[in-house]
């Protein structure tokens, strides 16, 4: 089981260097990530000396039995969180607390100044999402598990793909056999580009058949029970032009140069410049548009960023996609991904979907 006390201890500490008394956990993922509560519409108040949930009265017995340990702080209809917040705070008398500024909107920011004038609010950025950077031994568990869930549910799919099959239907398959292998869903919606639309990184399914292109993308990832994972290959599926092997390989070469320089104190846009120099070289620099890779966990887009300006170093316990690609609109697209753990020694490469050329060739 995590030690949720750990977590919250850490963050005391970067708590105390805002000099601030307390601090208002808003964002749910963050409230998961500290005491273990899987639902929503909860605060956290993290004191110097303690903890309370701020939540209603629809989750008093899944508190009760997530976080027993915790005090609780129900509100009922007649009140609003709002208020809630700000009785808590003046009860406790507190004299500063930070707030997580990226989670909360300026009209709660305001309203909170009003009802608490002689409290100091401190804005803060990003505390509990630097502490979810490093993964910890039961994270890495379900991340694992999230991970060969979606290998799984995407063999499946790929052997039994048909040309008369659609781009939603291809994406609605994969939805399915997650939740047939144990997940709770797939991560995201996923990408199922059908040739050119393959060129679009963001692509929502539609109804072009597969039988209508040579190949098809597929970015997907399951979601295990609270975390995720983030993969992408491309599915050969008729006569390719010999373009596509070309382009593909010099991916898979982008690909495989940025893993090689994954490991503890390697600058995050280094290895992002690995990848971008092997694309530029063949050419195809304008086509590699998007960042190299990012942290995933609770949120399939999390920090740390393999990017340009990131000048960070990784470090032991960080969990990043690594997705090279070259797009050619009207044409097709290329894009591999796969997750990366930064390991005290190196890394290790935690996917194993064949990745090889023609391995994607059916």
């Amino acid at each position: 089981m995590p030690n949720y006390k750990q977590r919250r201890d850490k963050l005391r500490r970067l708590v105390r260097e805002t000099n601030a008394d307390a601090i208002l956990v808003t964002s749910y993922d963050n409230v998961t990530y500290l005491t273990g509560f899987t639902g929503d519409s909860s605060y956290l108040l993290l004191t110097r000396d303690g903890q309370i949930i701020l939540s209603d009265k629809r989750y008093t017995t899944q508190l009760e039995n997530e976080c027993p340990n915790i005090d609780l702080d129900i509100r009922g209809p007649e009140s609003t969180m709002l208020e809630c917040v700000a009785k808590l705070v003046r009860k406790t008398k507190l004299g500063s607390l930070a707030i997580e500024a990226g989670n909360v909107t300026l009209e709660f920011f305001q309203k909170l100044e009003e009802k608490l004038a002689k409290v100091d609010l401190v804005a803060t950025g990003g505390l509990v999402e630097q502490l979810r950077e490093i993964k910890d031994k039961d994270e890495l568990t379900e991340i694992r598990e999230a991970i060969g869930i979606a290998e799984r549910a995407f063999a499946v799919v790929k052997a039994g793909l048909r040309p008369e099959q659609t781009e939603k239907q291809v994406c609605d398959e994969i939805e399915r056999q997650v939740r047939l292998f144990g997940g709770a869903c797939t991560a995201f919606w996923p990408i199922v580009g059908v040739g050119p639309n393959g060129a679009l990184p963001h692509y929502r399914p539609g109804e072009v058949k597969v039988e209508e292109s040579f190949m098809v993308l597929v970015d997907w990832g399951a979601k295990a029970k609270l975390y995720m994972s983030d993969l992408t290959r491309i599915i050969v599926t008729g006569k390719a032009p010999a373009k596509l092997e070309r382009v593909y390989n010099i991916v898979l070469k982008a690909q495989k140069k940025a893993i090689e320089a994954i490991r503890p104190g390697a600058i995050m846009e280094d290895i992002d410049a690995a990848a971008r120099k092997v694309i530029t070289d063949a050419g195809f620099g304008k086509q590699f548009g998007h960042s190299l890779g990012h942290g995933f966990g609770l949120q399939i887009h999390e920090q740390p960023r393999l990017a340009v300006n990131q000048k960070r170093p990784l470090q032991t316990g960080m969990v990043v996609t690594v997705e090279p690609g070259i797009y050619l609109p009207g044409a097709f697209g290329v894009r591999i991904e796969d997750d990366i753990l930064v390991t005290s020694d190196g890394h290790e490469v935690l996917s194993n979907v064949p990745k090889e050329y023609a391995d994607c060739v059916i």
